[in-house]
């Protein structure tokens, strides 16, 4: 009975994610094969345009916002009454029209080109039936936060001479904010959308093949392999899963419910109470936006709004990454070593060798793609394009070999194999290869499309914003406003920046939250840095931007994968949202670290340098564990407590000490605090030792 409930929580988890990703709606008849279709040609047409070179000017997104805005009102009901299983006519009138105004831009180009700066009056009304079709399919997609922030913005516009102090300006005429936001290229048709339309959905398109193909549960069993048998051993399973889930999903609640249905059940299995085991897996899912190669849809939009190459986002943010998921590993371990949580058994746990070898092949579009993109130094667009092709080659390759060999000789054995396609197999084994190869295919592209809906919704409602900042210059307006208020003290300007993240990032996806405080937070570090003459890279502020927009993605109130995971542990999603937020507190700290410490980003350093300061900060990024657990060997001491997080925080900055006026060089204080972690080690373990004398009872002669 237990094991009953145990799976319809996980099958309730996965509901909530796929309605999140893909819509609630699940259609039967001509109505589902029309949207199942309508979406792989979709992914066909991105395919194309990555293999052959994107449309001119701004037609592949207008044909891209087209798809998108159909989509979004056919698979998302307008409210949580609306029916399910069929469509209602507001759904099919707005998916007309929303879609038919998407697609004006390219239907009617060469006017809209000449007509920018002098639009006639149905290039106004048009575009503001476009404003108002994308403000409702982001409502029904994402979430009501973004419309409602982007009519703010709107309404900034217009209102600009009743507005007090700084942030006041001229105000706008309606037509002239719909002229500026849709008849350029400096709003609706700006950078977001342009990354939704080539980088990003390439990217979740192989996100989503690399799943329908049986990658991510390779990657799981290989975590389990070789994490399951230590100690807390399916927690310390669930950060390596989801940190390699991470690295080719880039989705954080499609990470959390795909690892999170087998870790979650096996942490509770073995001690972890239900909302700390959510929390981990909640944790380890939402940092796999910052695991490189493949780090969601603001990483693409960071090197598109600064104007570097992907290559540099994936190098600088590598360490960071690493250092957060040690982290968040360290604690993990921590807990179980606390509250003496057991691994996995030997029965338990599959063997690593075989497991190890039964899927390497798919990694092999996975080195392929990093090849191309870190190697080669292809575009994202074309290396993603070729490791698609790669791994459609590798899935048929898999199945032809399953079909000619692996299965018949399961079959003669005798062995009853719990595995669906074997099951597919023993039912109907002629063209089995075909038939497999075409339904992954198939499930791949439209998957890739509806997963991709919600995504381009939101980045045309951030290009709305967009608009409105180029047209106020209110960006400028706010970095000025936000360095007065910080008294041009970088500390408190950063400070601000991260209230500000955190506060907009509860009610906004990551790459939302992005754009906006790119837009408005990052130019006030940035002024800062040049008045100063402090020489902060852009990279280092935009990644700090981005890391703030990532933790406020599971900070309570509002996180969807804490929901998610929360609804397959049977936990508080409130409860499991706040241990998340503690367990993801190294996150909250590294951009701190990474803008005094720009060698953190590898800039301006060099392979020596990267030698002594990625163990070293490893060793940071543990003493920071022991301070949040508050427990190593044993438990410690609240000023031992308060020496670690010293200890922290002197391993990873890169400034040494100031003692009585002296400056001590940093390689000195970071000896001092490896010995004193040493110290400690000996100390703890004598105590362990003390204890264990103590408990044992005395022989009696």
């Amino acid at each position: 009975m237990t094991d009953q409930v145990e799976q319809e929580k996980v099958i309730d988890g996965k509901r909530l994610a796929e309605e999140s990703e893909t819509g609630s709606r699940v259609l039967s008849g001509k109505t589902g094969l029309f949207i199942r279709w309508f979406a792989i040609i979709m992914s066909c047409f991105q395919l194309y345009t990555g293999f052959f070179g994107e449309l001119p000017g701004y037609k592949q997104l207008s044909i891209h916002l087209f798809f998108a805005m159909v989509l979004c009102f056919l698979c998302f009901p307008l409210s949580k009454k609306s029916p399910r299983g069929r469509l209602t006519v507001p759904d099919v009138v707005l998916a007309v029209l929303g879609g038919a105004a998407a697609i004006y831009v390219f239907a009617n180009y060469e006017h809209w080109v000449l007509s920018q700066g002098d639009a006639a009056v149905y290039d106004i009304v048009i575009g503001g039936a476009l404003m108002i079709f994308i403000l409702e399919a982001t409502r029904r997609s994402v979430s009501p936060m973004l419309p409602v922030i982007t009519l703010v913005f709107l309404f900034y516009a217009y209102a600009g001479p009743y507005i007090p102090g700084e942030l006041a300006h001229r105000g706008f005429r309606v037509s002239r904010i719909i002229d500026h936001i849709f008849m350029s290229g400096e709003g609706l048709w700006s950078i977001p959308l342009r990354v939704s339309a080539t980088f990003v959905f390439l990217f979740v398109l192989f996100g989503a093949l690399m799943d329908k193909t049986g990658a991510g549960e390779y990657l799981i069993n290989l975590s389990f392999a070789s994490m399951g048998r230590y100690k807390g051993g399916p927690a310390k399973a669930a950060v390596v899963a989801s940190a390699a889930m991470g690295s080719i999903s880039g989705s954080s609640i499609a990470n959390t419910v795909t690892t999170g249905s087998m870790t979650i059940p096996l942490m509770k299995k073995v001690g972890f109470k239900p909302h700390a085991a959510a929390a981990v897996e909640v944790a380890a899912s939402t940092n796999g936006q910052l695991m490189p190669p493949i780090m969601g849809a603001a990483a693409f939009i960071m090197a598109e709004m600064i104007g570097i190459s992907y290559f540099e986002i994936v190098k600088a943010a590598f360490i960071p990454a690493v250092l957060s998921y040690t982290a968040i590993f360290s604690i993990v371990h921590l807990e179980a070593v606390k509250n003496d949580i057991r691994g996995l058994t030997k029965a338990e746990t599959p063997p690593l060798w075989k497991t190890f070898i039964s899927g390497m092949h798919f990694l092999i579009p996975l080195a392929v793609l990093c090849f191309l993109l870190l190697v080669f130094f292809w575009t994202p667009t074309t290396s993603a394009s070729w490791a698609i092709l790669v791994g459609l080659l590798v899935a048929a390759g898999n199945n032809v070999a399953r079909t000619a060999y692996i299965f018949p000789r399961w079959k003669a054995q005798g062995i009853a194999s719990a595995d669906p396609a074997y099951q597919h197999y023993t039912q109907n084994p002629d063209g089995f290869a075909w038939r497999r190869t075409r339904s992954e295919l198939l499930d791949t592209l439209e998957t890739g499309a509806r997963n991709m809906a919600g995504v381009a919704a939101a980045c045309a409602c951030c290009g709305i914003i967009i608009g409105v900042v180029t047209l106020t210059g209110l960006g400028l307006k706010m970095a000025n406003f936000i360095v007065y208020l910080a008294g041009g003290k970088l500390f408190l300007t950063l400070l601000y920046s991260v209230i500000a993240c955190i506060i907009l990032g509860m009610g906004l996806p990551t790459t939302a939250t992005y754009i906006v405080m790119a837009a408005m937070t990052a130019p006030a570090i940035l002024t800062l840095s040049e008045n100063m003459a402090l020489g902060i890279p852009i990279i280092a502020v935009h990644l700090f931007v981005f890391y703030y927009g990532i933790v406020a993605d599971d900070t309570p109130p509002v996180g969807l994968c804490a929901y998610a995971a929360a609804g397959i542990a049977g936990s508080d999603p409130i409860k499991t949202g706040w241990k998340s937020f503690r367990l993801d507190l190294a996150a909250f700290t590294l951009p701190f670290m990474f803008i005094y410490n720009p060698k953190l980003i590898m800039h301006n350093t060099n392979w020596t340098e990267l030698i002594y300061i990625i163990p070293v900060s490893i060793l940071g990024m543990f003493c920071w564990s022991v301070f949040i657990q508050g427990h190593w060997i044993v438990k410690t001491y609240l000023w031992e407590r308060i020496a670690f997080l010293g200890l922290a925080f002197l391993l990873v900055n890169p400034s040494g000490m100031i003692i009585a006026g002296f400056h001590i060089s940093p390689h000195i204080a970071k000896a001092v605090a490896i010995a004193a972690m040493t110290l400690f080690y000996f100390r703890h373990r004598s105590r362990k030792m003390e204890a264990a004398a103590a408990a044992t009872p005395a022989i009696s002669v």
